[in-house]
């Protein structure tokens, strides 16, 4: 069994090593910079089942940098719910399969409340239905997943989960999101007395 949790632990550590370095991160923290920090939007982050968690994730992570953020789950926007949307908002939108049809869905709706509203995807797969509809492709380099079926999302969203990352370091940055600011939005719970304990050394 050790070999095996081994053989696991270097497989997932060797997909996060495999990210494509060709990524437009650059390109996605431009777009996200102007649209949240210059013109006052937020980002929607959206995905579906697995995705749907990762996307949730890193849009409350951004939320605690100083990047304004919400998940918007992709079947509830089809029931109102879009009304979320804003002129200077920015979508991201995240699915393995980039043919996930809620998220498909999704694009064309926002886009008749705002033509101009700029997207985002993460995705494993360049030629899919999804990264033809967006502005700008994010890719995790197909990692195989690391389940016995060889289909459970496992090695795909840890890969989507480092991608979330970077772009939260990336942004923190070139923001300048310092300690204070830090602390300001975490009140409670351990990083908000840590912070607290720093700031008041």
């Amino acid at each position: 069994m050790l070999d095996f949790v081994k053989k696991i632990i270097e497989q997932e550590a060797n997909a996060i090593l495999s990210i494509p370095l060709s990524n437009p991160f650059d390109q996605t923290i431009t777009c996200l910079y102007e649209q949240v920090h210059i013109k006052k939007g937020k980002v929607i982050f959206s995905g579906l089942g697995k995705a749907g968690e990762i996307a949730r994730n890193i849009a409350t992570t951004f939320c605690s940098t100083g990047t304004p953020a919400v998940f918007l789950h992709p079947v509830e926007a089809q029931h109102g719910d879009l009304g979320i949307l804003q002129p200077e908002d920015v979508m991201f939108l995240v699915s393995n399969s980039g043919a996930t049809r809620e998220i498909l869905e999704l694009i064309p709706l926002a886009k008749n409340l705002n033509p101009t509203l700029p997207t985002i995807c993460l995705t494993g797969k360049l030629e899919s239905p999804l990264t033809k509809m967006v502005n700008i492709v994010l890719w995790t380099g197909a990692p195989q997943e690391i389940d016995p079926l060889g289909l459970t999302p496992t090695t795909s969203t840890t890969v989507m989960t480092v991608i979330g990352d970077i772009l939260v370091a990336l942004m923190m940055e070139k923001i300048g999101f310092t300690l204070e600011e830090y602390g300001k939005r975490h009140h409670g719970g351990y990083l908000g007395s840590l912070c607290r304990s720093i700031n008041n050394k």
